[in-house]
């Protein structure tokens, strides 16, 4: 990370907004180009109705559709949970699964997902597949994912802490990330701490626009001079 890790106060602010306004914030700060910093459609959220996830990014890769060819079965490893828990809290796990076959088989179901909560762990993100959803959605966990498999499949580690690529979004450890209905994107430390001031005057503004929209005295003309106005800092 190039920044501290935010204060409890600012992650809850964050956390209170959703992923457009933050978008929309970011923007502003001309950190990034506006087609980067977020997933693609092949990875959504399963489940709609939670509130926004906020967290520090703790990456792994896995593969997991063929079996071994030395051994019965894959080591079980439990080295990677002392990276987890290296990483700040609140964190989310992202997996890049580099399998042949993507998302045949998921690290992630009921047991791992209450090992994850108990290494605070918020969420997973992955490009590849999830299971015992009902689970994960009853404790408040965020799924974001490429799939659903019934199967864990052959599923190993073969890599924790190294950046990862998962659904086009580029993800580093410790990378501080946003998700909701939307999409899940990094928010960059250095101008995290702003984005809940400057979200809140871009939602102001919108409320604005809207509202001239639906009202009596709309004209065209007020429209353009409403959009030229400078957000106010």
């Amino acid at each position: 990370m190039s920044a501290s890790p935010l204060t409890a106060q600012q992650l809850l602010a964050l956390r209170g907004l959703n992923s457009c306004l933050v978008a929309n914030a970011i923007e502003t700060f001309h950190e990034r180009l506006r087609n980067e910093g977020f997933v693609d459609g092949s990875v959504r959220s399963l489940f709609s109705d939670l509130p926004p996830m906020v967290g520090y990014a703790a990456t792994v890769r896995i593969r997991g559709s063929a079996p071994s060819t030395a051994e019965r079965e894959y080591p079980e490893r439990t080295d990677w949970w002392d990276y987890v828990l290296s990483v700040p809290a609140p964190r989310v796990l992202v997996v890049q699964d580099v399998a042949t076959r993507v998302g045949l088989g998921s690290l992630v179901g009921e047991v791992h997902m209450n090992i994850l909560r108990a290494l605070d762990c918020v969420g997973v993100l992955t490009n590849g597949s999830v299971r015992d959803i009902p689970a994960a959605h009853a404790a408040g966990f965020h799924y974001f994912a490429g799939s659903a498999s019934v199967s864990h499949g052959y599923v190993h580690l073969i890599e924790f802490g190294a950046p990862v690529s998962v659904g086009g979004l580029a993800v580093h450890s410790g990378d501080l990330l946003h998700g909701d209905v939307h999409g899940v994107q990094s928010v960059p430390l250095s101008i995290a701490a702003k984005i809940p001031d400057v979200a809140t005057r871009i939602s102001a503004r919108e409320r604005s626009l809207i509202a001239l929209c639906n009202s009596p005295g709309f004209s065209v003309e007020k429209l353009r001079e409403l959009i030229a106005r400078p957000l106010q800092g």
